[in-house]
């Protein structure tokens, strides 16, 4: 890696003023065979905001991330990142900028937990010392300090997530505009608090740092908490979306889920319950 200062290694949050660039999606359809999974998909998702993409099982909202993340393949007028078309990025510049946590990260080596979140400097330009500190910094960003020197194989599945969420943000960390994070069920391996740290953690660097974040959630009231924005598909077709407070109505869950909430209103600038 190149040597720079190690004054390169901040958080976005030491850069108030940095930029944001738009995700948008236009008239996108996805078909994985014969079947469509996707279809008529537009959206705009907002930076310094967390939108979470909500649903039943097979309503697309894993394979939106994956379309975000270029993992399948669309024409390429269909997602825009800026001022440029997703595919007309370079890969090692678009690293830089949006970067998913995948539900399961499979790797059986025997590499510590430094050396794992290591892994995201991949795509950086910053001296050996910078990274060692960037990495301390992502490490203890999650809780994971004391675990920095153990074997990652031996770690639960919760803190094998924790660990992989660091490594995602070390990617992000050298990004020229406020970056995207896609967060696929990060919050299914996790116990209780850690579910919530994780959570206020993603919002954190929504509100204060700038980055969109896009998630995929299963709790709707951890959705309605902690997001912004909420997306709601059911069988590759986006039915609603909005506010917590709006985009989460009985009709829209009866409608979506096939069942029938006990539904606590939002309070004045609040959030639902939803039992």
């Amino acid at each position: 890696m190149a040597a720079t200062s190690d004054s390169n290694v901040t958080a976005h949050s030491a850069k108030p003023h940095i930029g944001h660039t738009q995700l948008s999606i236009c008239q996108l359809n996805v078909a994985i065979g014969q079947k469509t999974v996707l279809r008529d998909i537009n959206v705009q998702f907002k930076s310094g905001a967390v939108t979470a993409l909500l649903g039943p099982n097979g309503a697309g909202k894993s394979t939106l991330l994956k379309v975000l993340c270029q993992e399948i393949s669309t024409p390429r007028q269909h997602i825009r990142l800026g001022h440029r078309q997703l595919t007309d990025w370079p890969r090692a510049e678009l690293a830089k900028s949006l970067a998913v946590l995948p539900q399961h990260a499979s790797l059986t080596f025997p590499f510590t937990v430094s050396e794992v979140v290591a892994m995201g400097l991949y795509p950086l330009t910053i001296s050996k010392k910078s990274g060692e500190i960037l990495v301390a910094n992502q490490l203890a960003a999650v809780g994971l300090t004391s675990l920095k020197n153990r074997s990652y194989p031996t770690l639960s599945g919760g803190e094998k997530q924790r660990v992989q969420l660091a490594r995602v943000l070390t990617q992000l960390s050298q990004s020229p505009f406020a970056p995207i994070l896609l967060l696929d069920e990060p919050t299914s391996a996790l116990d209780l608090a850690q579910q919530h740290k994780v959570l206020e953690l993603a919002r954190g660097l929504a509100h204060q740092q700038g980055y969109t974040v896009i998630v995929v959630l299963h709790d709707l009231n951890q959705a309605a908490r902690y997001s912004d924005q909420l997306i709601v598909l059911k069988q590759g077709r986006i039915v609603t979306e909005g506010i917590p407070a709006q985009a989460l109505s009985v009709d829209t869950i009866r409608q979506v889920w096939d069942y029938e909430p006990i539904y606590v209103p939002a309070p004045q600038g609040g959030h639902p319950l939803i039992f």
